[in-house]
């Protein structure tokens, strides 16, 4: 079975504390697909804590991706501004 970052993400977030949050961090990234191949996106996702900390191992691409896992609606997400960081 193929490792899978969005299930990791699900976990991560039902261990957080009411108030944790999604910010649009408008900086170029990039990740392997599936199939190893490498993919560029201008933007990324990371999960925050509710005192704004950064949650280890919550840089993510797919918006719509994390929410399906989370049987969500995008529009349900917790995404708020926040500044940019590098990485």
């Amino acid at each position: 079975m193929a490792f899978n970052h969005y299930a990791k993400l699900q976990r991560i977030i039902a261990l957080q504390d009411s108030g944790w949050y999604i910010a649009r961090i408008d900086q170029p990234t990039s990740t392997l697909n599936f199939k190893g191949e490498r993919v560029q996106y201008e933007y990324y996702y990371r999960l925050y804590t509710a005192d704004g900390q950064a949650i280890k191992y919550g840089k993510f691409q797919k918006l719509d991706k994390l929410a399906s896992v989370l049987r969500l609606p995008v529009e349900a997400l917790p995404v708020r501004e926040h500044p940019s960081e590098s990485s």
